[in-house]
């Protein structure tokens, strides 16, 4: 099993691992821990560097396969092997950007909730851009607007993030814990990581954030779209 430094400090640009195990079809290896996000819930993977030895190589995939995150080092560079150690290198400012996009998504989730009680059908994000799909009847330009100025109001309200893995018996007594129309979380799961903007929004996550939502910046509503009779579609973007 890897061990995810990524779920309880985002911050992490780098860290010293072992290689635990080496897939020489899939050209790739996996070490005992990693600051990579491997990609999910909407959120996709990072990019990174890795370092053993002599030599420094781009990571040309990051994924997560069961309890293990693989990765995929370029066809030309030699496997190192089981045993060596190494350094995983975040692709930071990348990084940091997908944490802003991905909490400015918890505060729209957020406030469409608490304000509508629209729940959300789909979503999908790049740095510092994205979109999520709701329960929404109608959208029209005046909902938009009053949408976007709510958002911002609370990104300026600095509100904590707060992070934290829960036996799954007392994740799930927290009312709402799932905004999704499917619950995404596998059967088997033992314990939940949630995701709070404390005051505004709690949910199951697995993906990365910022600390407090000042550092989110401004939010804005670029568009939206009527993806069905009750699916509405909003596009966001950061500055």
């Amino acid at each position: 099993m890897t061990q995810l430094l990524y779920q309880t400090d985002s911050y992490l640009k780098s860290n010293n691992a072992t290689i635990t195990q080496v897939l020489p079809e899939e050209h790739a290896i996996i070490v005992d821990q990693t600051v990579f996000y491997p990609g999910g819930g909407g959120q996709p993977a990072d990019y990174g560097t890795l370092k053993w030895e002599n030599t420094t190589s781009p990571l040309l995939k990051i994924k997560k396969s069961q309890d293990e995150v693989l990765l995929f080092l370029p066809p030309e560079v030699a496997l190192p092997q089981v045993g060596t150690k190494v350094e995983c290198i975040l692709d930071w400012e990348r990084r940091y950007q997908l944490m802003r996009t991905h909490s400015a998504m918890h505060v729209l989730c957020g406030v469409i909730f608490r304000d509508y009680g629209a729940t959300v059908t789909g979503g999908d994000m790049d740095p510092l851009k994205g979109r999520m799909d709701f329960e929404f009847e109608t959208m029209h330009k005046e909902l938009v607007t009053a949408i976007e100025e709510a958002v911002n109001k609370e990104v300026q309200l600095a509100h904590p993030i707060k992070v934290k893995i829960l036996p799954r018996e007392e994740a799930f007594q927290i009312p709402d814990l799932i905004r999704t129309k499917i619950n995404l979380l596998p059967e088997g799961i033992q314990f939940v990581r949630t995701v709070e903007i404390v005051g505004l929004d709690l949910q199951a996550d697995g993906g990365t954030h910022v600390n407090n939502t000042s550092e989110i910046g401004h939010i804005r509503v670029v568009d939206y779209k009527s993806k069905g009779k009750i699916n509405k579609r909003i596009y966001i973007e950061l500055e």
